[in-house]
């Protein structure tokens, strides 16, 4: 008796704290078929040169998984244009990080994230600033 009421427990506080941080993070339980935008994202009505240059490296290399303009896909990949990639959370060294690197999945229930090949450092910072761009075109600065 006394270990079905400890799994009860354990089954509530598991349910519990799925459902927190599915309210948190904006994920349903289940992510829908066909890989859905996650987050909204809003446009800037005109970017920098050099997110000019990331918009092509992203849509190249990152939207298939994270989606177009960086809104997450159901299933696959988390938005970047959402408040856990905010700078005072994700600096711009944890994304060269996650690209060189790979890196261990924490905040969204996607898993791992696998290093990329065949992008610079430089690439990189250009796809990041215009990452950010769309942050702060969403309120995330």
């Amino acid at each position: 008796m006394r270990r079905i009421a400890s799994l009860a427990i354990v089954a509530a506080l598991i349910g519990s704290g799925y459902w927190i941080a599915n309210a948190y993070f904006g994920v349903e339980s289940e992510p829908a078929s066909g890989g859905a935008a996650i987050a909204n994202v809003v446009l800037p009505a005109t970017l920098s040169e050099r997110a000019l240059i990331g918009r092509d490296g992203f849509e190249a290399n990152c939207a298939a998984c994270h989606g177009v303009s960086g809104s997450g896909r159901e299933g696959t990949a988390p938005p970047l244009v959402h408040k856990i990639y905010e700078p005072n959370h994700h600096g711009d060294e944890s994304f060269q990080r996650a690209v060189a690197l790979g890196v261990r999945g924490h905040h969204w229930p996607f898993g791992d994230m696998p290093p990329l090949q065949g992008l610079s450092r430089d690439e990189v910072s250009s796809i990041i600033a215009y990452v950010r761009e769309l942050q702060t075109a969403n309120g995330i600065n």
